[in-house]
């Protein structure tokens, strides 16, 4: 090789190290750009009609959130699927219930999320489950929401909307996927998203710990309580549980679980107990 074309060739691997290293610069002034464009007058209507609980929020967190949705809608493509017809309140419906997980993190944005599908009504998968003496047996589920590690999360619009227009029942498929989403960033859910430092993950683990236990006993007993006893199928499912309580039934969930109030409320920096 002479010496002008391994120069050409340094200069193109030079070249492409810049390009990677600026990836994340440019990706922060994209949505920098994004989020401080007009916000739309028809999705403002659509969040009076079907997102109720966007009125609630402090007036500083509906502006954060109306930016946080320019950026998501921006960013995550959605898939209509069974015949189902997309409309643009369908997306903002949805973006506005995903971001609010997304309040006061600058560093969360659903990295990992690569697209939202979308079915008209609950949809049907088939589970295979090892049972007794190794004996598998074959399921057919109907779900309203899941969420993959691969970057999916599946929606059923029907529930969406029901869960959207009661923001006070602690049922919101939207949350509990989003949810299983940020559980997702850090590996396989397991109900302990990236918390920091291993303090924080010790007081998580031992506060969970115990509220999904409490939560077992009860659902045993027949009187969940406050919580879907759906949470104590497992760890990954308490955690989308009580997210969704924790923003849709704040004061209820900090008089009944304060030590979980609290774990929740450090996580998301939010404060549901204070909004009316």
């Amino acid at each position: 090789m002479n010496s002008g074309a391994f120069g050409v060739l340094v200069g193109l691997s030079l070249l492409g190290a810049a390009w990677l290293w600026l990836a994340p610069w440019r990706q922060a002034w994209r949505r920098w750009r994004v989020s401080r464009q007009a916000f739309p007058a028809s999705w403002r209507a659509i969040l009076r009609e079907q997102v109720p609980l966007v009125a609630r929020l402090p007036a500083d967190l509906q502006l954060q959130l109306k930016r946080r949705m320019l950026v998501f809608l921006a960013e995550k493509p959605f898939l209509a699927c069974d015949g189902l017809v997309l409309t643009e309140a369908m997306r903002v419906v949805i973006a506005a219930q995903a971001c609010l997980l997304l309040l006061n993190r600058p560093g969360a944005d659903f990295a990992s999320l690569r697209q939202i599908l979308l079915y008209p009504a609950p949809f049907w998968v088939d589970r295979v489950r090892a049972g007794a003496a190794g004996v598998v047996h074959e399921q057919r589920q109907a779900l309203s929401g899941e969420s993959w590690q691969q970057g999916q999360v599946i929606l059923s619009w029907a529930d969406v909307r029901a869960g959207s227009a009661d923001p006070g029942d602690g049922r919101n498929v939207v949350i509990h996927e989003f949810a299983h989403q940020l559980d997702q960033d850090n590996g396989p859910a397991n109900g302990a998203p990236a918390l920091g430092g291993r303090r924080r993950q010790r007081e998580w683990q031992q506060v969970m710990g115990a509220e999904f236990a409490a939560l077992q006993a009860r659902v045993a007993a027949g009187d969940p309580g406050l919580l879907d006893a759906y949470g104590a199928s497992d760890p990954a499912e308490f955690f989308a549980v009580i997210s969704e309580a924790f923003f849709e039934q704040g004061e209820r969930l900090a008089a009944a679980h304060p030590a979980l109030y609290r774990q929740l409320s450090l996580f998301y920096r939010v404060l549901p107990l204070s909004w009316r």
